[in-house]
């Protein structure tokens, strides 16, 4: 993204803005300006006086709009002309006037007539025409003299030795670096109403809010790539810890279990029994925790989903929905893992609201890749009235589409059908991690 002259100008210390490539296209578009200002008033002011003197006549008509229009060939060029301070870069995606439905020069006079775009770009080409011309032509003057300050003085000394004419040297030198820190912001304060009027407001930038934007969104890109990276942590650390632990806990339990069972069939003692129904009762309390333990860490973070991807994932969310699902996903290669992520959770989330709201008979999760986006349809048959802000957890499964900046769109009539269908670019970024 380039930042305007001006913004250039005020950041940029002095010195350096002075050896910078700015101030030669700053002296550039003020000299061309002037030269288009001076055709501008040529042309313009010789349609505007004809079309005023023959006005009585009935031809004036003809001739201001003649001048109105010829001020949509100009502006294109002053368009163009702005690249001298910018330099070459992206277009405004927005043209700014309106496609010509049919051909010829009266259909394309009356489109444009209609257009608020061609009005601007006449007030601009008048403002160009009259005070800019006076502001160039002036800044031109000024150049020419202070280089006269400079250049003539010495050869004033080299033919007839009179000294004192460095004075006006020592004058000039100094005034013009001053000077040409000023054509910049003059420059710059003309490019800046350039825009103003010869751009559509929508395709108009303000690099503050662009380069926002752009944090912004960067950000949220890095918040939901750490907030994932934890929750795999845990999801791992659950797994190979804790998870472990509880293993190993319920099979010395049931060591435990065995060898209490065998020496009460060999004593008979109560005691010995008490004891191995107690360690019983412990193991199963230590299995039903472990039971309960792995579904969270499948709910953090399904492991199937990091060894097998996305479809390998969803088909087993679907065998344990109560609903019956069919699974009919085409991905051809692994998709990154922040768009495998958001697709699997949505799906789960989804899947569950069927079982629990829908009273459907059966489901189906279809999608693939298509154009560069991953498209995934959760559809039932359930009675459909499905809301986002109904409490059933959707406006959630929106935030989190919106995340890795995808979108979620809902289709739920009263009676059914209901369709939720994920889009989610999946480009993969370059600095993701195979």
């Amino acid at each position: 993204m380039s930042t305007p002259p001006f913004k250039r100008r005020v950041t940029q210390p002095p010195l350096q803005y002075l050896s910078s490539a700015e101030p030669w296209r700053a002296i550039a578009y003020i000299g061309s300006g002037a030269a288009m200002g001076t055709v501008s008033l040529a042309m313009l002011g010789t349609l505007i006086a004809l079309g005023l003197l023959l006005s009585v006549f009935g031809v004036g008509l003809a001739l201001l709009v003649g001048a109105v229009l010829l001020s949509v060939p100009l502006a294109e060029v002053e368009r163009r002309r702005l690249r001298l301070l910018e330099g070459p870069g992206p277009e405004p995606t927005e043209a700014p006037h309106a496609p010509v439905p049919r051909s010829g020069l009266r259909p394309w006079a009356a489109v444009r007539l209609r257009e608020a775009a061609t009005w601007r770009e006449f007030a601009y080409v008048v403002v160009l025409a009259t005070l800019f011309l006076i502001m160039d032509l002036a800044l031109l003057v000024l150049a020419l003299v202070l280089g006269m300050l400079v250049v003539f003085p010495p050869l004033v000394v080299y033919r007839t030795g009179q000294v004192e004419a460095l004075i006006l040297t020592g004058i000039g030198l100094p005034a013009i670096p001053v000077a040409v820190y000023g054509f910049g912001s003059v420059a710059a304060l003309q490019a800046r109403l350039a825009k103003l009027l010869l751009y559509p407001p929508s395709s108009r930038t303000v690099p503050e809010r662009d380069a926002r934007v752009v944090e912004l969104t960067a950000s949220r890109a890095r918040l939901a790539d750490a907030y994932e990276t934890e929750r795999h942590r845990i999801q791992r650390d659950l797994h190979d810890g804790a998870q472990q632990r509880l293993v190993a806990l319920v099979m010395t339990l049931g060591l435990a279990e065995l060898e209490l069972d065998s020496a009460r069939r060999e004593t008979g003692q109560d005691a010995v029994g008490q004891g191995a129904d107690l360690v019983s009762r412990a193991r199963g309390e230590a299995k039903a925790a472990l039971t309960e333990l792995r579904d969270l860490v499948h709910g953090i973070y399904p492991q199937v989903l990091t060894d097998h991807g996305l479809e390998a994932a969803v088909s087993e969310v679907a065998v344990r929905c109560p609903v019956p699902v069919r699974v009919e996903l085409d991905l051809a290669e692994r998709l990154p893992r922040q768009v495998e992520t958001a697709a699997y959770f949505v799906v789960s989330e989804a899947l569950a609201n069927v079982a629990k709201h829908s009273g459907a008979d059966s489901a189906v999760v279809c999608g693939g890749v298509r154009e560069g986006k991953l498209e995934v349809t959760v559809r039932d048959d359930g009675g459909g009235g499905a809301e986002p802000r109904s409490g059933s957890g959707l406006q959630g499964l929106v935030d989190r589409a919106a995340v890795v900046g995808g979108r979620l769109a809902l289709s739920s009539p009263p009676g059914g059908p209901t369709a939720l269908t994920l889009e989610v670019p999946c480009q993969r970024d370059s600095s993701e991690s195979s």
